[in-house]
C-alpha cells in the first residue's frame, strides 16, 4: 500500500444548554514548553504552544456579522441539511460547525479548489473570514455561547506548514497553534483540549492518529442556557406521537404557552426563547398534506430568515416532546453533490496554501460529523463534532394558535440576532 499523507482538520462544537458551565480559557495540552518557530521541530513526545510566534490581529470592537453573510450562511445550512438528511431517521446537523471547519480549510485552498469551496459555501474566503471574525468578536463577554479554535500540526520533517496559513486562522478565528509529534501523547493532548473546551461534554473525539496525519484544525463551542420559562412538572404528561410510517409512539410531551408564532404556506411553528433572549429553539410543523421532505425542499436561507424575522405575536398553545437523539454522519458525498468535488480529488485538489507533504498531494478524504441533543424541562443540551480529513492521492391575533408537535417536525437552535442556525434537526420518531 502506498504511503499516504493525511491532513485532518477537526472541528468540535459542543453546545451545553441548561447544563453545566463552560471552560473559560485555553486548554493546556502539556506542561508549558518554550515556543518555537512554525518550522522548527518539536521536542520528541512534546506538544509545543507556538502562540508566542503566531500573534492574532487585534480585535475590532463594534463590528457585527453582516446580515447578508448570515443569510448566505443560513442558505448553506439548509442546502447541507437537505443533502445530508436521512428521510427515515432523526437527523441532526450543526451547520455552523461544518461551515467553520470548511472555512478554516479554505484558507489553505487555491485555484479552482478554492473556487468550488466558495461556490458551495456561498461566500468568498474573505467574506467567510470576516464573518467568523465578527461573529467571534460579537461573542466577547457572552455568558451563553463561547468559542475556541486551535491548529495542531505534526513536527515530522516530511511536512512543511505555511506560516501565513497559521497567521490567517489566528487573525480571523483566534486559533491557538500547537506543534506536536502526532503520537499517543498528541492524541491525549487533543482529546484533553476538546474535553476542557467543551466542559466535558465531549470527553474524547479521536480514537487514533493515523501514521500519515499532518494537521488538525479544531473549533470548540460551549453553550450553557436554560429556558426563559422552564417547564413545570405539572406541564409534562404522556401522549401519542405519530411518525410518518403510521406507527404510534407514547412519549412525554412538555406543554406550554408561547408567544412567538411562525407560519408560511408549508408550516406552522413557534419560537421558544432561552434565558436572556439571544438564543432560542424554533420548531416548524408541516401543515396537513405537507410532508417533512416537502417542507425541507421548500425552505431556503432567505425564506427561513424571513420566516424567523417576521414571527408574529400570538398566544400559542404548544407541545414539545422530550427527546434525545444522536447522529453520526459522513458528509463527503453530500458536499460533493453540492458542487464541492475538486477538494476531494486526490490528484487535482490544491491545498498548497496550507502546507506541503513529501508523501504527495493533499485532498479532503472524509468529513465526519457527529451530533447529540437532549431536550427536556430545564433546557437543552447539544453537541457536535466535525472532522474534515484530507489525504494524499486523493403580530397579535385574537384567537390562540395551536402547535402540537405530535408528528414529524423540523427544529432549530438559533441565534436570534442573526437568525443563524447553530443546529438543524428533524424529529421523525422520538421513541
Amino acid at each position: 500500500m502506498k504511503q499516504q499523507a493525511i491532513l485532518c482538520l477537526l472541528l468540535i462544537a459542543a453546545l451545553l444548554l441548561g447544563c453545566t458551565g463552560c471552560a473559560a480559557g485555553p486548554g493546556t495540552p502539556t506542561e508549558p514548553q518554550t515556543p518555537v518557530s512554525p518550522t522548527e521541530p518539536a521536542a520528541p513526545g512534546k506538544t509545543v504552544d507556538l502562540m508566542a510566534e503566531v500573534k492574532p490581529a487585534a480585535a475590532r470592537s463594534g463590528d457585527k456579522p453582516d446580515p447578508k453573510a448570515a443569510a448566505a450562511a443560513t442558505d448553506f445550512s439548509l442546502r447541507l441539511f437537505r443533502a445530508g438528511n436521512q428521510a427515515d431517521k432523526n437527523t441532526l446537523l450543526s451547520p455552523l460547525s461544518v461551515l467553520s471547519a470548511l472555512a478554516m480549510t479554505a484558507n489553505g485552498a487555491k485555484g479552482d479548489t478554492l473556487k468550488q469551496m466558495e461556490q458551495t459555501l456561498g461566500l468568498s474566503r474573505d467574506e467567510l473570514n470576516l464573518f467568523f471574525r465578527n461573529y467571534l468578536n460579537a461573542l466577547a463577554g457572552d455568558k451563553v455561547l463561547k468559542s475556541a479554535n486551535s491548529v495542531w500540526f505534526t513536527s515530522h520533517e516530511r511536512f512543511t506548514v505555511v506560516p501565513d496559513f497559521l497567521q490567517t486562522n489566528a487573525d480571523f478565528y483566534g486559533a491557538d497553534v500547537y506543534q506536536a509529534p502526532f503520537d499517543d501523547t498528541t492524541l491525549a493532548d487533543i482529546n484533553s483540549w476538546v474535553k476542557n473546551k467543551t466542559d466535558g461534554m465531549i470527553p474524547e473525539i479521536l480514537d487514533r492518529i493515523p501514521e500519515a496525519a499532518v494537521m488538525y484544525l479544531v473549533n470548540a463551542l460551549a453553550f450553557d442556557a436554560k429556558w426563559a420559562e422552564p417547564y413545570e412538572s405539572y406541564s409534562v404528561s404522556s401522549g401519542n406521537f405519530f411518525p410518518e410510517n403510521g406507527e404510534k409512539r407514547v412519549v412525554d410531551f412538555m406543554y406550554s404557552e408561547e408567544h412567538d408564532y411562525l407560519e408560511n404556506e408549508l408550516a406552522v411553528g413557534f419560537v421558544k426563547p432561552y434565558e436572556g433572549g439571544k438564543y432560542a429553539f424554533a420548531a416548524l410543523l408541516p401543515k396537513e398534506g405537507v410532508s417533512l421532505e416537502d417542507l425541507l425542499k421548500g425552505l431556503d436561507g432567505a425564506g427561513l430568515q424571513k420566516l424567523l424575522q417576521s414571527r408574529s405575536e400570538a398566544t400559542v398553545f404548544a407541545s414539545l416532546p422530550k427527546f434525545e437523539t444522536a447522529c453520526d454522519t459522513e458528509l463527503s458525498g453530500a458536499l460533493q453533490a453540492m458542487g464541492m468535488e475538486l477538494p476531494f480529488d486526490d490528484v487535482r485538489a490544491d491545498f498548497t496554501g496550507l502546507g506541503s507533504s513529501a508523501a504527495g498531494n493533499v485532498s479532503i478524504s472524509r468529513v465526519i460529523h457527529k451530533t447529540f441533543i437532549s431536550v427536556a424541562e430545564e433546557g437543552t443540551r447539544a453537541g457536535a463534532a466535525t472532522v474534515v480529513e484530507m489525504t494524499e492521492g486523493a403580530m397579535l391575533v385574537e384567537d390562540p394558535k395551536q402547535v402540537y408537535l405530535d408528528h414529524p417536525f423540523v427544529y432549530l437552535l438559533i441565534d436570534t440576532e442573526t437568525c443563524l442556525p447553530l443546529f438543524i434537526g428533524t424529529m421523525v420518531d422520538p421513541g
